[in-house]
């Protein structure tokens, strides 16, 4: 896969009167955020992921990060690879012993996966070009320090 930039999870957004969710991917190497709509439950698996926060039973993205590292799988990477009518895709990018696997995702998922992976995010530059907005154009972004601890 070529022409990606790499992102990491800059913020996570709640409109409560509307019950909308936004979250921002920030260029790691530039001034660009990609904004995208998520669900709910997503947004708090996100969030709970950044966080750290565990639960006594494994929730669906915590099961399926097991289920990946049981078959000998890891999380390489998230790519964020396509836009088409308002929606975005994504694919991961799982390593295995016998080789690499492309799998199709929704982006909040891969998102939340690659939290709990701490891999690295990347976007297609064609899908930032189309949906990207540069940092002036965003006035509620403050200055961040950078992706979070542990990231690649």
């Amino acid at each position: 896969m070529k022409n990606l930039l790499e992102v990491y999870i800059f913020r996570l957004l709640h409109e409560p009167t509307t019950h909308s969710n936004l979250v921002l991917l920030r260029e790691k190497d530039g001034d660009r955020f990609l904004p995208m709509s998520i669900g709910t439950f997503e947004a708090e698996a996100i969030a709970r992921a950044l966080s750290g926060m565990a639960f006594e039973r494994p929730l669906t993205h915590d099961l399926l990060k097991s289920i990946l590292e049981q078959m000998g799988g890891t999380l390489e990477k998230v790519v964020i690879n396509d836009l088409s009518d308002d929606v975005f895709y994504a694919r991961l990018i799982i390593r295995r012993e016998s080789g690499m696997l492309s799998v199709d995702a929704r982006p909040s998922d891969s998102l939340c996966l690659a939290t709990l992976f701490k891999c690295p995010i990347f976007v297609g530059t064609q899908v930032m070009d189309k949906a990207g907005m540069d940092a002036s154009e965003f006035p509620e972004a403050e200055e961040s320090e950078g992706p979070p601890e542990g990231y690649a």
